[in-house]
């Protein structure tokens, strides 16, 4: 099993809303990295869910994988904001895997927590100028966060 970060804003689609909807498309990403990362996914996989781009951002909780890479349909869609003209039917270019809820943190565990923890050094989140929305986390990187979690009162 492969473990992941999973990164959303929250009010775009937050780990409350996958909760109450248990699951939901990770659509939408238009990064070759993040892409492949999603391509190498195996039914299972559990990942971060990360809210960015909010005050303060942090690891919220846990999802799987449910679903395995499959073409993004969003690329097609010329109204959606996620379109792509060079993808077709017949080259989609773009994938993306459906994930389930599995667990919220009673508190965020905030990037200002992760950057406090040694074995988080080398973590992709925390390298500078690290934007990518799907990313993996190393074994020893998912024991510490879960053990932040963990720790929680």
């Amino acid at each position: 099993m492969n473990h992941w970060l999973f990164k959303s804003e929250p009010d775009v689609y937050g780990i409350d809303r996958l909760k109450r909807e248990k699951r939901t498309e990770w659509s939408g990403v238009r990064n070759y990295q993040a892409r492949n990362f999603m391509m190498s996914m195996a039914l299972g996989d559990l990942g971060f869910f990360y809210h960015s781009s909010t005050k303060p951002p942090g690891v919220a909780g846990i999802c799987a994988v449910i679903r395995v890479a499959y073409p993004d349909f969003t690329a097609l869609d010329p109204k959606s904001d996620y379109y792509d003209p060079k993808a077709t039917p017949e080259k989609p270019i773009w994938q993306m895997v459906d994930v389930g809820h599995v667990r919220t943190f009673k508190q965020l565990i905030t990037l200002d927590d992760l950057r406090t923890q040694k074995a988080l050094a080398e973590m992709t989140l925390l390298a500078r100028g690290s934007r990518l929305s799907v990313q993996p986390v190393t074994l020893k990187q998912w024991n510490a966060i879960l053990a932040l979690a963990d720790a929680q009162v």
